[in-house]
């Protein structure tokens, strides 16, 4: 499942791990199931037990890792990425808010260029609920199921798998891309994995306004010929024109990344599409209870 980048029981390493935030998300993440084979940092700390190492490249030899969930400040991120990268590994999440677009974009370079899979630049992480996670995604929203998640916005991902969680459906994989302006992976990047993943039966889509990346993924759908269902959600309708939002990347341009326009390119590539959350879980519950009942 999900070898295009991320397996079950992939060997991860953490970047970053004797931080307080890296000692708290390591823990989690063990706790969780996750095999964390490493940590990398330049102090000599017991973390969980965790093997420590000087750097990227000891650690992958050592382990045999192949992803890594870096937990670093802002202006370490870029490094942090470039380290791994050298050292071979190939699915690398970042966690940090704030990294600078002009490193996101050498970065997202840098990866392209060695063929790897970057999460971010700023995610929760992803997981295959029951299995792993790399990140902080909530153990109260996860669930072993056959919904494949992609997310912009963390939060409103938290509330819509955590609400459908409760009417018994989980997630095969969910990933949260983030909403930076600059980020490694985009919805439409993700769409082979979940089209060829017999585990996935629909997708979910959390969006919002601003920037193209629902366009794109309605691109990607119609050019593709995806069977498997859709359901995206767009939040911002009541976003007033003007007002700073959250997301660096939620900008409109013209007629560009409104809610309207975006509406439009899904459902015209097939996709069902809400702007509330209820009525997006409405709906996927329904169709469960309609296969069910057949």
């Amino acid at each position: 499942m999900h070898d295009a980048f991320i397996t079950a029981g992939t060997p991860v390493i953490v970047q970053g791990i004797t931080g307080r935030a890296g000692r708290t998300h390591t823990r989690h993440m063990l706790a969780y199931g996750t095999r964390i084979v490493g940590g990398v940092s330049p102090r000599e700390e017991d973390v969980e037990g965790v093997p420590l190492f000087r750097d990227c490249a000891s650690a992958v030899a050592a382990t045999g890792a192949a992803a890594s969930v870096a937990i670093v400040p802002p202006l370490s991120v870029l490094p942090a990425i470039l380290e791994a990268v050298n050292a071979g590994i190939r699915t690398i999440v970042t966690l940090t808010e704030g990294m600078p677009i002009h490193d996101a974009v050498k970065a997202k370079a840098a990866v392209r260029s060695a063929g790897a899979r970057w999460i971010g630049a700023s995610t929760p992480g992803l997981a295959i609920p029951g299995r792993l996670k790399m990140g902080f995604l909530p153990d109260v929203s996860l669930a072993p199921g056959d919904l494949g998640v992609m997310s912009k916005s963390g939060t409103l991902s938290y509330e819509v798998c955590h609400r459908l969680v409760v009417r018994g459906m989980g997630q095969s994989l969910w990933v949260g891309v983030g909403g930076d302006p600059v980020k490694g992976t985009r919805f439409a990047d993700l769409l082979p994995v979940f089209a060829a993943d017999p585990g996935t039966r629909a997708l979910v889509v959390i969006g919002e306004i601003g920037g193209d990346e629902e366009e794109e993924l309605a691109a990607a759908i119609m050019a593709q010929g995806l069977a498997k269902p859709v359901y995206a959600l767009i939040a911002g309708q009541s976003s007033r024109e003007g007002v700073t939002m959250g997301h660096a990347g939620a900008l409109i341009h013209g007629e560009t990344g409104t809610v309207a326009s975006k509406t439009r390119a899904l459902t015209a590539a097939g996709a069902r599409v809400f702007t509330r959350i209820g009525d997006l879980v409405d709906a996927v519950a329904g169709v469960r209870r309609e296969g069910a009942a057949a």
